[in-house]
């Protein structure tokens, strides 16, 4: 059941600073990407201190998996986090290079 306290926002693609964002409670958690053909690279995934613990890195990371989604994209996670978050989720494998 999701958490009533955290508002259910989008998570945006900020493409001036490379980056997808989410945005909860005054802060914003983010993902770093490069992009190459058909490839979403994510070296880096942050979320500030008042966010941690809370699921936003997850609510980031699941957005980030539908933009991959949408643009028909496969992802690349260089980031521990990226990779441990889909690794433990089979149900994403095949947006993962």
């Amino acid at each position: 059941m999701p958490d009533a306290s955290v508002p259910d926002t989008p998570v945006i693609d900020n493409a001036d600073r490379h980056r997808f964002e989410l945005t909860e409670l005054g802060a914003v958690a983010f993902a770093d990407y490069r992009r190459e053909p058909g490839r979403l690279i994510i070296p880096h995934v942050e979320a500030p201190m008042a966010l941690r613990g809370g699921g936003t890195a997850g609510r980031l990371m699941a957005g980030v998996v539908a933009h991959a989604r949408a643009e028909g994209a496969k992802i690349v996670p260089l980031c521990s986090y990226a990779a441990a978050w889909l690794k433990r989720r089979p149900e994403h494998e095949d947006v993962v290079a």
